[in-house]
């Protein structure tokens, strides 16, 4: 399997790039950033079969509507973003195919209430890989402000996640620290929002953050609703 980790850094997101056979697909891409996604596949001669998005981003636009357009690919959200542009909604246990590959996505609210993982199994040569979006960051989480965000059901998706083999490599949707990627024991022991006894105490540390509102959020909610093309 090809897989390669991509950066805008504007916003600081991570885009990822999985191919097998021949088949590619690409997680979270920026509409920014089309252009060396285009590039890379054909450098790599790969035909892009999903662009997917794990949620309706408020700090930048997506690419999904413009891949489509350029590639003919199918273009894939979650069943709760309540978008009617994607090619096609997927939901809790749907097995997404590529190649001879395939991830499982995993609905994991908090962040926002469509907000969906990726994993990807392992099996004896290589570790499950966990494409966590928004919800599960290197010594952070997201945030559950906006957006239908909801502290309580962030805590039950992290227990979810927290529950996989501690190999499990969590190849988070940002980073704004230049870090690449973690694991599921890495976050366990030393992520700070991890450490909390308990739903309650992860609600009230959530609720004193008061981070400021994403610059690009009027604009880039309603423009990802209709898949980047507006």
């Amino acid at each position: 399997m090809l897989f390669r980790q991509l950066f805008d850094s504007t916003s600081s997101t991570y885009t990822y790039l999985l191919a097998d056979r021949g088949e590619a697909l690409l997680i979270d891409p920026v509409k920014d950033k089309l252009d060396d996604y285009l590039r890379l596949l054909r450098e790599l001669d790969l035909r892009l079969l999903l662009a997917l998005d794990t949620h309706t981003h408020a700090d930048h636009i997506t690419a999904l509507g413009d891949l489509r357009d350029a590639t003919g690919c199918r273009t894939g959200i979650g069943a709760q973003s309540g978008s009617a542009c994607a090619s096609f909604i997927f939901v809790e246990g749907q097995r997404l195919a590529f190649g001879g590959r395939e991830l499982v996505a995993w609905h994991t609210p908090g962040h926002t209430d469509d907000s969906y993982c990726f994993l990807l199994p392992g099996d004896a040569r290589e570790p499950a890989k966990l494409f966590s979006g928004d919800t599960l960051l290197i010594r952070g989480t997201g945030r559950t402000d906006f957006q239908n965000g909801d502290a309580r059901a962030q805590w039950a998706s992290l227990q979810r996640l927290l529950a996989l083999p501690d190999d499990t490599e969590v190849w988070p949707g940002h980073d704004y620290k230049g870090w690449t990627r973690s694991s599921i024991a890495e976050e366990a022991a030393h992520n700070p929002r991890l450490q909390v006894a308990d739903v309650e105490a992860y609600v009230e540390l959530m609720a004193s953050l008061k981070l400021p509102t994403p610059e690009l959020m009027d604009i880039a909610v309603p423009a990802n609703r209709a898949c980047g093309q507006v």
